[in-house]
């Protein structure tokens, strides 16, 4: 029976941290780590003592000073002839009874919901806004007012004024519902928080109309996307100016612009239709028309198409304005098939 002895090498410390890329002090503070260690709190001799702490707790929580910020109420005391502590020690009480925070009475903002929106047709919303149009000097300006199908994202009404103002708004959705034939109970006209959007007359005549009206929340673009959308596409519209020499001026552009994005202007979201055949329709038809020469394409060139006898894009079924959130979608409440 052979007995085989095995040797075993000793590698010194340093070797074998060069081999590891290891630093040798840390794998010395990993042979004794560190013990935590209780210490008692250091005590400071200037400290105020437990009753004064008290004392200067209820001061500040005391209805005289409970809406005041700490400086305020030093420099109040101070007035009076009084000095109870510094600054940082009223701070350094009011954090060890976790209550720092905002004592000013302040005014609350009120809750604004997210306007939920939808349409599924022509004439069931519509979205309007004002945009200002640079005059012919400084700080003379035009105001374009233009009202919007969120449907068929077509322009059905729109006008240039000198002003910014509810009545002429007012004659503007007249109008516009009259053209349109809106029955009441049909249309949901939605807005920003404008002056004119939330003014009263406005408000007035949509409810005399039948018209349901809703507003984003303040300073929330995302809350109006289609009209902010409609006033990018009309100022980087190549030949926009950048000043209109007079009011006429603005009209004949707008009158060109208008018509080239109803009846000319191929869009996007509408499945590269025009605005006016979504509107008035014929969105159907064009579809049919356009998959009719894509299947020609097809048989006359089967090779070119991987996928198969291409397809036109589709006209969306249904638009929305921060799109409503089904009972499912609701946080907190669980949907069961049973």
């Amino acid at each position: 029976m052979a007995i085989v002895a095995q040797q075993r090498t000793t590698v010194g410390v340093a070797p074998a941290c060069a081999a590891l890329s290891v630093p040798r002090a840390t794998f010395y503070r990993w042979r004794k780590p560190k013990v935590a260690v209780s210490r008692p709190p250091r005590k400071v001799p200037r400290a105020l003592p437990p009753d004064e702490r008290a004392m200067v707790l209820s001061m500040l929580n005391d209805d005289r000073f409970s809406d005041l910020p700490p400086a305020e109420v030093y420099a109040t005391l101070l007035d009076e002839g009084k000095f109870v502590c510094s600054i940082s020690t009223m701070y350094r009480v009011l954090r060890e009874n976790n209550q720092v925070k905002e004592r000013r009475d302040q005014l609350r903002h009120p809750f604004y919901p997210a306007p939920e929106l939808l349409a599924t047709r022509p004439n069931e919303l519509w979205s309007w806004d004002i945009t200002k149009l640079k005059g012919p000097a400084k700080w003379v300006y035009f105001y374009l007012y233009v009202i919007l199908d969120v449907f068929s994202r077509y322009v059905v009404g729109w006008m240039v004024a000198y002003q910014e103002s509810a009545a002429l708004a007012k004659r503007l959705i007249t109008k516009t519902c009259q053209w349109q034939k809106i029955e009441p109970g049909q249309l949901t006209i939605h807005a920003d928080r404008g002056s004119s959007m939330t003014s009263k007359p406005v408000a007035l005549l949509l409810s005399d109309l039948g018209v349901t009206k809703t507003h984003g929340r303040p300073h929330v673009s995302n809350d109006n996307p289609y009209s902010e959308s409609q006033f990018k596409t009309l100022k980087y519209k190549s030949g926009f100016p950048d000043r209109f020499g007079s009011i006429q001026d603005a009209r004949a552009f707008c009158i060109d612009f208008f018509t080239w994005y109803n009846t000319m202007h191929h869009h996007g979201s509408l499945g590269l239709l025009k605005p006016f055949d979504v509107h008035y329709g014929l969105g159907a038809k064009r579809t049919e028309e356009r998959a009719v020469v894509l299947a020609k394409a097809y048989e006359a060139n089967p090779d070119r198409f991987v996928r198969g006898v291409p397809k036109p894009p589709a006209v969306p079924n249904e638009v929305w304005i921060n799109k409503p959130r089904t009972r499912k979608d609701e946080p907190g409440v669980l949907d069961i098939d049973f």
